[in-house]
């Protein structure tokens, strides 16, 4: 069994300064860690690459080929991913062992994990290919100082639910940089009757409706909260592991197999263990 993440999250959100600091962090408690880039635009890397889209496909070799912009070239790359999942990827993932730990860095357009099947179908593969997948959905903190942007980003973290069907943990990034904590809680798990009473502040009186249901949406059934992450402090790094851990059942497996094991020097040695 492998398991794996999927980073995804708006533009800016630090997904790959969070891949970065995932692995600086594994690498410091010993424990193996392989970040795939996936962004076929991306140029600079904090962290070893252990796959790269772009020895597949270019967002610079597409836009000169095609004559394509940026956002159609990217859309272009990953839909050649996607043709690609049984030959690129299916060699690549030869590489790792079935209890190999993967982080996929996604791009940021939010359309990638919202509304077209690139992502969906991509997870599907590595599900078949015997990978317990999360999603790790970043949202930079300073969206909480603006409550049409938090609900935005609220929105499109449910978006992204409905189309991956997959476990989920949302993540408030960049916590180091936020000024006021004072109402984090409100965000963390929302609060309905606050944020709605903020959203009718900053809107007309004509999207009273609306902002009502889009409050309900978030808050009523519960499905949209939020981890703060400082990534300057290892606590908080490590919260966030342990959480992602549980979604995709990382170590059961090996706690199974040290209950076997024993079990069987029980058996072995009777009730009392081995001689001293």
């Amino acid at each position: 069994m492998g398991y794996a993440q999927l980073v995804i999250g708006p533009a800016g959100s630090g997904k790959s300064t969070y891949c970065s600091s995932l692995y600086e962090h594994c690498e410091t408690i010993g424990r193996t860690m392989n970040v795939v880039n996936l962004d076929p635009a991306a140029e600079i890397f904090n962290y070893p690459v252990a796959m790269d889209i772009r020895e597949l496909v270019s967002l610079e070799d597409v836009m000169e080929e095609l004559k394509l912009g940026p956002n159609g070239a990217l859309m272009y790359c990953m839909e050649y991913l996607e043709d690609s999942l049984h030959d690129w990827v299916d060699e690549e993932l030869e590489n790792y062992r079935d209890d190999d730990y993967l982080i996929f860095d996604c791009p940021g357009q939010i359309e990638l994990f919202t509304h077209v099947p690139v992502l969906k179908n991509f997870v599907e593969h590595l599900k078949q290919k015997n990978f317990n997948v999360c999603v790790v959905y970043l949202l930079d903190s300073q969206f909480i100082t603006d409550v049409t942007k938090f609900i935005s980003g609220c929105m499109s973290s449910l978006a992204a639910m409905i189309q991956l069907e997959l476990p989920h943990v949302n993540i408030l990034s960049k916590m180091d940089l936020l000024q006021d904590k004072s109402n984090i809680d409100d965000y963390l798990n929302p609060e309905p009757r606050t944020l709605l009473a903020e959203l009718n502040k900053r809107m007309g009186p004509q999207f009273a409706k609306l902002n009502k249901a889009l409050i309900e949406m978030v808050g009523e059934y519960g499905m949209v909260n939020f981890i703060p992450l400082n990534l300057r402090k290892d606590r908080s790094i490590q919260y966030v592991l342990s959480q992602i851990d549980v979604c995709i059942q990382f170590g059961e497996d090996a706690d199974v197999k040290i209950k076997d094991e024993d079990e069987d020097e029980d058996e072995d040695f009777g009730d009392d263990g081995p001689d001293s």
